[in-house]
C-alpha cells in the first residue's frame, strides 16, 4: 500500500471511529458505518435490508437473539429484515448467525473454507464476526456471526446491535438509537476469545420499595396459591419482568443472576422463570444466604410458622430434604450452587462463632454435596458451586475451615466497595478458583445507601483490577439495589469482567465520555461526561444518605460554598445539554444525567442551608429564619422531584422508583417517609430594632458577644485569597454601616452600606504598599450603635521567589498537595505509585501497586517513592497528614504501611491498618472510613529550618492509594475535604498556579 492510500484509510477509520464512538476500547472489533466505506458490508442501503439466516437447530436463545438483531436493524434503519430458516430467500447479502456444531450452516461455511474457527472453537463464550463473499449460491455477500457456544453466539449478534447504535438500556433507560437510513459493517474479520470473568452478573437486592413496587404496578401480584405456597402480596417477579433482565445482561455480555429475594422465590412465584433463563442462556444462582437453589422464602412459605427461621441443628433431616428437592428441580437448568449455611434473613449461623460450629457446617457442606453427586452428577467436581465468604464466613475460613478445592471461593468486600480479601498464591491454584461479591448498593450499617448512584467509576476500576491481578475471576457479581441508576457502573463493571485488559488507570474518562456518546451521540459527550464523573465524585464524597447539617464546614475554606455552587455548576451545564438535545433523547438524559445531578445537588444544598440555620442561631442573625424556609422549600421541591419521576417523566413508566427514602435518618434504617425529624431547624424572634453582628471567616464565634479576638485567617502574597466578614442584623429595623482601616494596605470592596439582614464585606490586600514579613492591621467597623474591631494578618515574602524555587509553598501555616502533582516520582523493580484519573473527593489518586505476592518494600532501599518540593516558612515540628481511599489490607496476615520523610531523614514507617483488621460494623474506625469514604494517617516531623524542603511517600505494601497530603505547621483548620489545594511556584515559567 502506498503512504496516499494509507492516509486514505486512516482518514476512514476516523470518519468511522468518528461515527460510532463506542468502539474505541475494542479496536480490532468490526466497524459500523453510515456511508459506504470500500467493500462493506451492507445491513440497510437504497431502501433494501439485508436478510437475516439462522439455522433451526441452532438453540432457542440463540434464535431469540436474532429476533432482537431483526428489531434493532428497525430501531436504526426503520427497515425490518426476514428472518429465513435454514433457506435462503433470495437475498443478495445475508447476515448468517448461528453456534458452531449447533448450525449446520455455520458448519457448512467451515467445512468450505469460507470461515475459520479454530481460534474460537470448543473456548468459552467466544466469537468471530466475519465478512464474506458468496457463501452460498446467488448470495454475494454474507456477514458471519459464529459462537464458540450458545452465549458466544448471542454475544456476537449483540456485539451487531451495539456498533450500529443500539444500547443496551434502549428499553431500562428509554435510550433511542439515532436513525440512519444507511448501515454498513467494515469489512474484516473480528474475533473475541473468552472473557476475563468466567461468571458476570448482578444481585437484585434491597429490591424494596423501589424495584418491587414497580414490579407490583407494571406486572400486578403473584396469583396466591397452595402449593408452591405463594401468600398474597408478593410482587409478580416474573417472566415478563426477568425476560427484559436477562435481555440486558447479555447486551452487556453478562451471564449470572441471583434474582429479588427479599419477599419471593425465582423459581415458584413462575414456575417459568428458570427454564426462560436458562433459554435466554442466564446461569441462575442463588445469594450468598441461600443454599442449594432454594430461596429463603421457600422456607419461609412453608415451614416459618411451624418451625420457625431454618437451624440445622434443630431440624436437619427437613433441611436437607428441602436442600434435594431444590436440586431436582433445577438440575437441568445451568447454576451454580451456593454452598454452605447461613441463618435466616442474613444472620449469623448459630450462635458462637466459628469454635462452636465449624464442625457443623463442614458436615453441612459434606451432605449438601452428597446431594448434588445423587441428583445431578456423580462427579461432583463438574458442577459449578461457590461459597461465599461474607461478613463472619470470612472467619469461618481464617479460622481453619476449608472446602473442596473445586468449590469457588467468593470473596465479599465489606459492602461498601472495599475488597476485605484476595487470594493467596496456594489459593490461586485452586481449581475452583476465585471470585468477588461487590455492592453498589447496601441496607446496612453503618448507613444505607439505597437511593441514588454513589459509585465513581475509578474506585471500581481500582479494586476490580486487584480482584483480576490476585486471581479473583472466576466470578464476579454485584449487588445492583433497585437496579434503575446504576447504568454506567453497571455497565462499566460488566465491560470491565468481560476484558479488564482493555481497561487502565488512565482510560477511565475515556470509557465514561464513550458510554455517554453511545447514549447521546458524540456532540455532547465530552460535557455529559463531565456530568456523570462529577456528581458520582460528589456523591463518593459522601454518601447523600450520610450527610448532615455539619458534613462541610461553614467557616473554613470556603467549603460549603464551594460544594453548593459545584453542584449548581453541574445543573446548569446539564439543563443546557437537555435544552440542546433533540426530544427524543430527553427521557433517557432525564434518568441517566439531569435527575440524579438535580436531586444530588438538591439534598447537598439543603444541608448546608440546615448547617447555615443552627450557625445562624447561634449568632443570632436574622437570616435565621430565612434559612429554615430555605431548607422546608428544598425538601419540598425534592418531594416534588420524585414525584415527577415517578408519575410524570416518561409517561409514568418508572412509577415508584423513586419510592426509596433518603432524608430523616436517625440510624442505620432507611426512614419510612422522606422527613425533616433529623434536621432541628431553628426559629428566632427578633426584636424590632436593629442590632450589628459580626461573624467572620475562620470562626463560629460572632461580635459582639465573644470574648475571642475577632482575627481574620491569615492571607499571603502567594495564595493572594480574599477574607470575608458578615456584617448582620440582629433585628427587624435595617442599619448603616461604615468601616474605617488603620493600615494602607487593607483594601475593602465596599467601607459603608445598608444592612438588611445581612452582606458580606470583601477584605483584600494591596501587596504593593505591604512591607515584607509578617503585618497586622485592624478593620473598625460601626453600625446600630456598635463598633466591632477586626484583625487583619498578611505575611509577604520573596524568598521562594529570589531563589528560584520551584513546588508548594506554605499559606496559612500548611501545605496542601494533591496526590498526582508531585515534583519526581521513582519507580522500582517492577513497583511503582500510579495515578488513578478521577479517584477521590477533589482531583485524583495515586495508588501503590506492586506485582502480587512481593514482600513489603523497604523505604530507601526498594520503595517506590514520590516527592513533594515545597518552601516552609515555619522550623518547628509539623504534622504529615495523609488522606487515603478506604481500601483495606486484602492480604492475609499481612499489615499495610506506608513511609514518610522529609529530605534526608530516616523514612518514618506508618501503620494504615493492622493484620486481622476488622472491617465490619462494631469497628468504630471501620465504621468511620466507609462514612467518610476515606482514612487519615499522619506523622510528626522536625523541621529544623526555614526553606526549601522534600516530603517523601513511600510505598512499603500494595494497594494503598493516596488522594491528598495537608503538612500542618499548625495552619489547618478543620474540614471535610481539607484544605485547597496550595500555591505552587514553576522557577522556569515563574509562574504561580
Amino acid at each position: 500500500m502506498n503512504a496516499k492510500n494509507e492516509i486514505k484509510v486512516i482518514l476512514v477509520a476516523i470518519l468511522i471511529f468518528a461515527a460510532f464512538p463506542y468502539l474505541s476500547l475494542a479496536a480490532d472489533a468490526p466497524l459500523a458505518s453510515f456511508t459506504k466505506q470500500g467493500n462493506s458490508f451492507p445491513v440497510a442501503a437504497r431502501g433494501r435490508v439485508c436478510q437475516i439466516l439462522i439455522s433451526s437447530d441452532d438453540y432457542p436463545g440463540v434464535k431469540r437473539a436474532v429476533s432482537d438483531l431483526q428489531s434493532d436493524i428497525e430501531k436504526v434503519c426503520g427497515l425490518k429484515p426476514v428472518i429465513s430458516y435454514d433457506n435462503i430467500a433470495g437475498s443478495k447479502s445475508l447476515i448468517i448467525a448461528g453456534t458452531i456444531g449447533h448450525s449446520p450452516l455455520i458448519d457448512n461455511l467451515v467445512e468450505k473454507g469460507k470461515i475459520q474457527i479454530s481460534d474460537v472453537s470448543g473456548k468459552w463464550e467466544s466469537f468471530v464476526i466475519q465478512t464474506i463473499e458468496k457463501p452460498f449460491k446467488g448470495v454475494s455477500k454474507a456477514l458471519v456471526i459464529a459462537g464458540s457456544d450458545k452465549r458466544g453466539t448471542i454475544f456476537g449478534i449483540y456485539e451487531i446491535s451495539r456498533i450500529m447504535g443500539v444500547s443496551p438500556w434502549y428499553w431500562w433507560a428509554d435510550v433511542t438509537p439515532i436513525h440512519h437510513d444507511r448501515v454498513f459493517i467494515s469489512k474484516g474479520r473480528y474475533v473475541q476469545g473468552e472473557p476475563s470473568v468466567k461468571y458476570r452478573g448482578i444481585f437484585l437486592n434491597d429490591e424494596a420499595p423501589a424495584l418491587s413496587n414497580w414490579v407490583a404496578w407494571k406486572y400486578g401480584m403473584v396469583k396466591p396459591s397452595a402449593m408452591p405456597p405463594v401468600p398474597e402480596g408478593v410482587a409478580n417477579y416474573g417472566h415478563e419482568f426477568y425476560s427484559r433482565i436477562f435481555e440486558l445482561l447479555l447486551r452487556l455480555k453478562a451471564n449470572y443472576l441471583w434474582p429479588a429475594m427479599w419477599n419471593n422465590a425465582f423459581n415458584e412465584d413462575d414456575t417459568i422463570n428458570p427454564a426462560l433463563a436458562d433459554e435466554y442462556g442466564i446461569v441462575m444462582g442463588t445469594s450468598h444466604q441461600e443454599p442449594m437453589l432454594r430461596a429463603q422464602k421457600e422456607w419461609d412459605r412453608r415451614y416459618w410458622k411451624s418451625l420457625g427461621p431454618w437451624n440445622y441443628s434443630k431440624h436437619a433431616e427437613v433441611l436437607t430434604n428441602f436442600w434435594r428437592d431444590g436440586i431436582k428441580r433445577n438440575k437441568d437448568f445451568e447454576s451454580i450452587i451456593t454452598m454452605g449455611l447461613r441463618g435466616a434473613n442474613d444472620t449469623e449461623m448459630a450462635p458462637g462463632g466459628p469454635e462452636a460450629n465449624i464442625s457443623v457446617l463442614e458436615g453441612i457442606i459434606d451432605v449438601q454435596r452428597k446431594i448434588l453427586a445423587e441428583e445431578m452428577n456423580p462427579d461432583v467436581t463438574k458442577i459449578p458451586q461457590l461459597w461465599c465468604l461474607y461478613k463472619e464466613i470470612q472467619d469461618y475460613y481464617n479460622a481453619g475451615l476449608r472446602v473442596p478445592e473445586d468449590i469457588t471461593l467468593l470473596w465479599a468486600e465489606d459492602n461498601w466497595g472495599n475488597i476485605r480479601r484476595l487470594p493467596t498464591p496456594d489459593e490461586r491454584g485452586r481449581s475452583g478458583g476465585a471470585g468477588i461479591y461487590y455492592h453498589f448498593d447496601y441496607h446496612g450499617g453503618p448507613r444505607s445507601y439505597q437511593w441514588i448512584n454513589t459509585n465513581p467509576i475509578p474506585k471500581i476500576w481500582d479494586q476490580m483490577s486487584l480482584a483480576k491481578e490476585y486471581g479473583a475471576d472466576r466470578i464476579w457479581i454485584v449487588n445492583v439495589g433497585h437496579f434503575k441508576g446504576y447504568e454506567l457502573p453497571m455497565d462499566y463493571f460488566m465491560s470491565m469482567a468481560w476484558n479488564t485488559e482493555k481497561f487502565n488507570n488512565n482510560n477511565i474518562d475515556e470509557y465514561t465520555e464513550k458510554w455517554a456518546a453511545e447514549q447521546f451521540g458524540k456532540e455532547n459527550a465530552t460535557d455529559i461526561a463531565l456530568l456523570l464523573s462529577s456528581y458520582t465524585r460528589y456523591n463518593g464524597r459522601r454518601k447523600p444518605e450520610l450527610l448532615s447539617p455539619s458534613t462541610y464546614s461553614l467557616t473554613d475554606y470556603n467549603e460549603a460554598e464551594t460544594v453548593v455552587e459545584d453542584y449548581k455548576y453541574l445543573v446548569r451545564k446539564a439543563e443546557e445539554i437537555n435544552e440542546r438535545l433533540s426530544p427524543d433523547l430527553r427521557d433517557a438524559f432525564y434518568q441517566l444525567v439531569l435527575f440524579p445531578v438535580k436531586a444530588s445537588a438538591m439534598v447537598n444544598e439543603l444541608y448546608v442551608a440546615a448547617g447555615k440555620n443552627a450557625l445562624y442561631a447561634r449568632q443570632g442573625r436574622a437570616a435565621t429564619n430565612d434559612m429554615a424556609d430555605t431548607v422546608e422549600a428544598l425538601f419540598k421541591a425534592d418531594t416534588a422531584m420524585m414525584g415527577y419521576y415517578n408519575r410524570t417523566f416518561a409517561g409514568g413508566k418508572w412509577n415508584h422508583f423513586m419510592d426509596q427514602t433518603h432524608l430523616g435518618y436517625f440510624s442505620w434504617f432507611d426512614p419510612p417517609a422522606n422527613s425533616l425529624r433529623a434536621i432541628n431547624l431553628k426559629r428566632v424572634e427578633l426584636p424590632e430594632e436593629a442590632g450589628m453582628g459580626i461573624a467572620i471567616e475562620g470562626s463560629a464565634e460572632s461580635w459582639p458577644g465573644s470574648t475571642a479576638k475577632a482575627i481574620l485567617p491569615e492571607t499571603d502574597n502567594f495564595s493572594y485569597r480574599e477574607r470575608y466578614i458578615d456584617i448582620f442584623n440582629k433585628g427587624r429595623e435595617s442599619f448603616s454601616y461604615t468601616c474605617q482601616t488603620d493600615k494602607p494596605w487593607i483594601l475593602l470592596h465596599k467601607r459603608n452600606g445598608l444592612v438588611e439582614k445581612e452582606t458580606r464585606l470583601q477584605v483584600l490586600i494591596d501587596w504593593s504598599s505591604l512591607p515584607e514579613g509578617r503585618n497586622a492591621g485592624n478593620i473598625l467597623i460601626r453600625g446600630a450603635g456598635g463598633e466591632t474591631s477586626v484583625e487583619v494578618v498578611a505575611f509577604k515574602s520573596s524568598d521562594p521567589a529570589n531563589t528560584k524555587f520551584s513546588g508548594f509553598i506554605e499559606s496559612g501555616g500548611c501545605v496542601s498537595i494533591e496526590a498526582e502533582h508531585f515534583s519526581r516520582k521513582n519507580d522500582s523493580d517492577g513497583s511503582s505509585w500510579e495515578n488513578i484519573e478521577g479517584y477521590g473527593k477533589t482531583l485524583s489518586a495515586m495508588r501503590a501497586t506492586a506485582k502480587p505476592d512481593v514482600p513489603a518494600a523497604l523505604p530507601g532501599v526498594n520503595s517506590p517513592s514520590l516527592e513533594y518540593d515545597m518552601y516552609l516558612f515555619t522550623a518547628d515540628t509539623v504534622s504529615v497528614k495523609l488522606s487515603l481511599a478506604p481500601s483495606l489490607n486484602f492480604i492475609p496476615g499481612r499489615d499495610v504501611h506506608i513511609g514518610v520523610s522529609f529530605d534526608e531523614q530516616t523514612p518514618q514507617v506508618v501503620t494504615v491498618l493492622p493484620g486481622g483488621y476488622n472491617a465490619q460494623n462494631g469497628n468504630h474506625d471501620w465504621e468511620r472510613s466507609v462514612a467518610d469514604n476515606g482514612r487519615k494517617i499522619s506523622s510528626q516531623h522536625i523541621i529544623s529550618q526555614s526553606g526549601k524542603h522534600t516530603l517523601k511517600i513511600w510505598m512499603i505494601d500494595p494497594g494503598v492509594v493516596l488522594e491528598k497530603i495537608v503538612v500542618d505547621a499548625g495552619g489547618e483548620k478543620p474540614s471535610y475535604l481539607g484544605p485547597p489545594e496550595s500555591v505552587r511556584i514553576n522557577k522556569d515559567t515563574s509562574l504561580i498556579w
